[in-house]
């Protein structure tokens, strides 16, 4: 399966370095340059396609973000970002301060208002659902987009929090199902 996942475009949250989780946040102005942006990635998925299947989170954040690059899409809870819990509209440096060691390294003992667990168990169970598919584009979240990427590179989501995606950001993963 090739999986293409582009991170939803910044909201005001995200410029100011808040968790949003399932907060569901619209996005803010869109510049020239995220515009110049959306350009460049969509001349990288006219080469990738045609895509079997265009999915979105139930987050309002990746609907703007997909129709923005003129996307008709279904709409996957799987694809939901983490339940950050009582750190959704906090600075992420406060998660960080509180859980430093434990975020980087073994994420997946964390339960926030969802359990890392359980982030991994979505990960798996979207793999499953859609195996039959061999070219998906998926409007998604940061930490699901990083976790996603561990797993398909290391066989879990451990790795996840060492894994920077910045929003609009478009990665093309290539998944043994």
């Amino acid at each position: 399966m090739q999986i293409t996942v582009i991170r939803h475009l910044p909201t005001e949250w995200n410029k100011k370095t808040w968790l949003q989780g399932r907060q569901d946040i619209e996005l803010s102005q869109v510049s020239e340059e995220l515009l110049k942006g959306i350009e460049d990635n969509r001349k990288a998925l006219q080469k990738l396609a045609p895509f079997d299947l265009v999915l979105a989170s139930t987050l309002q954040r990746t609907h703007q973000t997909a129709n923005l690059y003129g996307y008709k899409y279904e709409i996957e809870a799987l694809l939901d970002e983490l339940d950050f819990g009582p750190f959704e509209g906090v600075p992420k440096k406060k998660l960080i301060e509180k859980y430093r060691e434990v975020w980087f390294e073994n994420p997946r003992e964390l339960v926030l208002g969802e359990s890392i667990k359980n982030l991994e168990k979505r990960i798996v169970m979207f793999l499953d659902k859609y195996q039959k598919y061999t070219n998906i584009l998926a409007f998604g979240h940061g930490s699901w987009i990083r976790a996603m990427i561990s797993y398909a590179q290391y066989g879990d989501i451990n790795q996840m929090n060492k894994i920077d995606v910045v929003n609009n950001a478009c990665i093309t993963l290539s998944i043994e199902t």
